[in-house]
């Protein structure tokens, strides 16, 4: 082999070793930016929730059942389109030290999740029975 060959391929070996080091410090400067960006928007659904639309909103009735965890919870308003977030509204009820009652709910898209909370962490008033049932 020549020496301008070899100088080639040195050349050439340096230039490889350059953009592989370019393209995983892309990579890695993209996989920071898509985590912070997700972490950022999970905050801000937790701290500053929005509704899932503007007023008037729909109504929606939710049943909820004895002993359903904060995050079950999130899972049947996410599919009811109440909430944007399952496990933003989860970490919220833990974190505000919600207790979420069981029992039907009549509930609005344009409520926040805070809102959904609140309601849903008010024991509801026990139906006054008849005499003699």
């Amino acid at each position: 082999m020549s020496d301008t060959t070899r100088d080639i391929n040195r050349v050439t070996g340096a230039i490889i070793k350059v953009s592989l080091r370019l393209i995983i410090y892309a990579l890695i400067i993209l996989i920071f930016y898509e985590g912070i960006t997700a972490g950022f928007e999970f905050g801000y659904e937790i701290f500053a929730a929005t509704a899932v639309a503007p007023e008037p909103g729909r109504n929606k009735t939710v049943q909820i059942e004895e002993g359903q965890s904060g995050f079950q919870v999130g899972k049947l308003l996410e599919k009811e389109g109440l909430i944007h977030n399952q496990y933003a509204f989860g970490v919220q009820a833990e974190f505000y030290d919600y207790t979420i009652y069981p029992g039907s709910y009549q509930l609005n898209t344009s409520m926040t999740s805070r809102e959904i909370l609140d309601i849903l962490g008010t024991e509801p008033e026990e139906e006054e029975k008849e005499p003699g049932t």
